[in-house]
């Protein structure tokens, strides 16, 4: 896993979780280099999976290492992923590049033109900023298929609103700090909305339901409304 410095002394920490997992962590705040950490780490487990290996599950600066506690034990897991750190790694981690389709139109982005206010720009220089920005994903969660992307331009950063906006259809493209999102399902949010896609991030009858894999590369593309609504037709896959 060229080599790098991992972000700060007395990184990595690990922590026991129940009698099933290891928590692998690598610094107190979301960085660059953390997250870089996390999805060589998260890789490098897919490649040489240890005995009793279920499954990792990444996060902005932490790796959950979920075992089976039959065949093996906290220590022994801790042993194989310092084995997997103590070789040298590239830093950040890139994988495949996804596009994905937005449509920036009034009515699906509702929260556009206060972006633009609270940016001191026109509403189609936010537009512009946002689909010129490449975006990397970061983890998964909250609800099923919400793939963080890291990617914002400080230019049109915002913070989220200061309560949430019930039943935004799926499909919404949101930003919230230097973060972005695109939503799967009808869900409440507190982040400005700021166009619609028709790419499928979330597939779940498919063998692999998610679009991204952390540490994809996503750009986004515009598209108009009637090219909105036949993707949306003909069923869309980034």
């Amino acid at each position: 896993m060229a080599e790098s410095t991992l972000p700060g002394s007395g990184w990595p920490q690990f922590t026991p979780v129940a009698d099933h997992a290891l928590l692998v962590s690598f610094g107190d705040l979301i960085s660059d280099d953390s997250s870089a950490a996390v999805i060589a780490l998260d890789r490098a487990l897919a490649l040489e999976p240890p005995d009793g290996f279920c499954e990792s599950v990444p996060a902005f600066v932490n790796l959950l290492i979920d075992f089976d506690p039959l065949m093996t034990d906290h220590a022994l897991i801790r042993a194989q992923v310092e084995r997997l750190l103590s070789r040298p790694w590239s830093g950040q981690a890139v994988g495949q590049l996804r596009e994905v389709e937005v449509c920036y139109d009034t009515d699906f982005a509702p929260d556009l033109a206060a972006v633009a206010q609270a940016a001191g720009m026109s509403v189609e220089a936010v537009v512009n900023a946002h689909f010129a920005s490449d975006y990397l994903v970061r983890m998964y969660g909250f609800a099923p298929g919400y793939a963080y992307l890291s990617g914002v331009p400080a230019s049109i950063q915002v913070p989220r609103k200061a309560s949430a906006v019930r039943d935004i259809a799926a499909g919404s493209v949101i930003i919230a700090g230097p973060q972005c999102l695109v939503t799967t399902l009808l869900m409440p949010t507190g982040w400005s909305i700021i166009g619609r896609s028709p790419t499928r991030i979330l597939t779940p009858e498919a063998s692999e339901p998610f679009l991204f894999e952390v540490g994809d590369m996503v750009r986004f593309r515009r598209i108009d409304r009637a090219q909105y609504e036949l993707r949306r037709s003909t069923g869309s896959h980034g």
